[in-house]
């Protein structure tokens, strides 16, 4: 990943207004070069129209919007980028490969490079079979192969594994990871937090309409935590507070401490007469982190 590249997608203050409702209010956001970049957030939360609008679908209320260089839509930047956005679209009783013909006459592209682009979503062998007939996965796929058939610098792709079963899935990891290797940049938007984890170098986390995280995974993650299993639970709460922010999770507690602190923490414990049964680090799951920020923040707006 080239991180020292003028990035490809820059957004500045995106908000898109329907009557007086924001869909997306006030959003900041950076693409660079040659990286995988994961805009995480629950379903509603604004990815798709902040998606809508990179790439000239619909225009925005207010705010700067940058990609490769030019504005949303223009012919030069719709060249140098492919998308996917919502559910892909193809004319049912037309094969896999028809559809590809339609789409590469259009834009003015080689026949080769329709074969080029079924082999990279492993659909050659089924590229004669009308698409009525595919799986959702297959379907899923021959959007991403419309979407790479200008081979684009920039791929867009919204919510590419939703719907699928775990085979169609980890297929689809597989590829976004192969398109982010070959030196392509890649935005895909998913409300999967374990997809994003695995596939993706950085993420913003949008909620609500408003970004609440840019960073890149290992960043947004921090430093490890220390799981404690102890009794009393409100006493061993009271005195990890010392060590770092502390969490309840189930019936353990989560507190934000460097691994090697871990003695220290189980020593302090039992002079203080707790028993404890379980102590063991692990990272932080961009799971907690996207409901540590999402919850943080609902709280705000109510209060």
């Amino acid at each position: 990943m080239n991180e020292t590249g003028v990035p490809l997608v820059e957004v500045t203050g995106l908000t898109k207004k329907y009557g007086d409702t924001f869909a997306v209010d006030g959003v900041d956001l950076t693409v660079r070069p040659g990286e995988v970049y994961g805009f995480l957030g629950p379903n509603g939360a604004g990815k798709t129209t902040t998606l809508r609008i990179l790439t000239g679908l619909i225009a925005p209320t207010s705010g700067s919007v940058q990609v490769l260089g030019g504005r949303p839509g223009q012919a030069d930047v719709l060249r140098r980028t492919g998308s996917m956005i919502e559910s892909p679209a193809f004319y049912p009783y037309l094969s896999g490969l028809d559809n590809l013909r339609l789409l590469a006459e259009y834009a003015a592209v080689p026949r080769q490079r329709i074969d080029e682009v079924l082999e990279l979503v492993d659909l050659a062998d089924r590229a004669r079979d009308r698409f009525s007939t595919y799986s959702l996965g297959m379907k899923q796929r021959l959007g991403v192969a419309a979407a790479l058939l200008k081979d684009p610098e920039l791929v867009i792709l919204d919510e590419p594994t939703n719907g699928l079963d775990p085979a169609g899935m980890r297929d689809m990891r597989r590829l976004i990871r192969e398109l982010g290797s070959d030196g392509r940049t890649v935005l895909l938007s998913s409300h999967l937090l374990g997809e994003v984890q695995q596939i993706c170098d950085r993420v913003g986390i949008i909620n609500a309409g408003r970004m609440v995280a840019e960073h890149n995974v290992e960043d947004l993650r921090g430093e490890q935590e220390l799981i404690v299993r102890a009794t009393p639970r409100d006493k061993a709460q009271a005195i990890l507070a010392g060590f770092g922010s502390v969490h309840l999770y189930d019936d353990t507690l989560r507190v934000q401490v460097a691994p090697d602190r871990a003695a220290e923490v189980n020593r302090v414990l039992v002079e203080a007469g707790i028993a404890v049964s379980e102590l063991h680090s692990t990272e932080r799951a961009l799971e907690d982190i996207f409901f540590e920020l999402t919850t943080s923040k609902e709280k705000a707006d109510v209060g």
